[in-house]
């Protein structure tokens, strides 16, 4: 069987491991990953509201500053899209010819590990299982929820988005390729994550937890949880990947990641 695109390409260009587990997800979801010489056109047919899987990765480490080049090339490659998506090979230096054209520059911690994440115990009162069947509804809802209080995207988009990203998981997931596993608090979904299969590479994705039911080592035990499925399955590197500021990164980096290449994001959301 012919490899992915994705990996294809992350193999060819000898990714740091952030954008090489990004492009691997990406392929497993149906993402086309096209290499431009200087930078990689990624497109998902299969959910046009999925603003990071409609988007551009800069390879030139040079140019990570020449944002009017960048925007051209986005334009170009998705002239369709209200935002403007593009993965940087490094942060540049200077974000001020990003800032001029409306972009928000943030960072990335990519964390890494070669030994199966430690198991923490799991809180009282709380049950852990895969997610499945029903369950799904559960973990759309959780992120419909988790916008409306960021308000970070249009809410009938993001619904759509949520949905058409959550079956395309929920296919994965029915044959091993990824696993979700949720804490239930009585019959409600409390906190989720999942991990996604990328060759021998365990890669984390979508870490959230209710606020009412946040430090209370739930994150932490689906970590070690999500870390043994993947581990039974063949992987022996872990990678997940967080904003510097967030809080999170502590709880991974206390059940054994460590810093890894990190890379950056330039993102200018919709007008109006």
């Amino acid at each position: 069987m012919e490899p992915p695109v994705s990996d294809t390409v992350a193999a060819m260009r000898d990714l740091p491991p952030g954008w090489e587990t990004d492009l691997a997800v990406l392929g497993h979801i149906g993402s086309t990953i096209e290499d431009r010489g200087d930078h990689l056109v990624v497109s998902t047919p299969a959910n046009p509201d999925f603003h990071w899987g409609n988007c551009i990765f800069v390879l030139d480490e040079a140019g990570v500053a020449d944002a009017q080049r960048w925007l051209a090339a986005f334009e170009a490659a998705h002239p369709w899209a209200q935002w403007r998506s593009i993965g940087l090979i490094r942060p540049p230096e200077d974000v001020q010819a990003w800032t001029a054209l409306g972009f928000e520059v943030e960072g990335d911690d990519v964390l890494t590990t070669g030994q199966v994440p430690r198991q923490t115990p799991l809180a009282d009162g709380y049950v852990v299982r895969r997610i499945e069947g029903d369950d799904w509804e559960q973990v759309i809802a959780a992120e419909v929820l988790d916008n409306e209080r960021t308000g970070a995207y249009d809410p009938a988009e993001h619904e759509r988005y949520a949905r058409t990203q959550t079956g395309l998981r929920r296919r994965l997931s029915e044959q091993d390729v990824l696993a979700f596993f949720g804490a239930f608090h009585g019959d409600s979904l409390v906190s989720n994550l999942g991990i996604v299969r990328c060759g021998t590479t365990a890669r984390y994705q979508a870490v959230g937890t209710d606020e009412a039911h946040r430090r209370r080592g739930l994150a932490a035990h689906l970590l070690g949880v999500a870390a043994r499925w993947s581990a039974d399955h063949g992987c022996d590197r872990w990678v997940i990947v967080t904003e510097p500021d967030n809080p999170a990164g502590r709880v991974y980096r206390s059940v054994g990641f460590a810093a890894d290449v990190g890379n950056a994001r330039a993102y200018r959301a919709p007008a109006g």
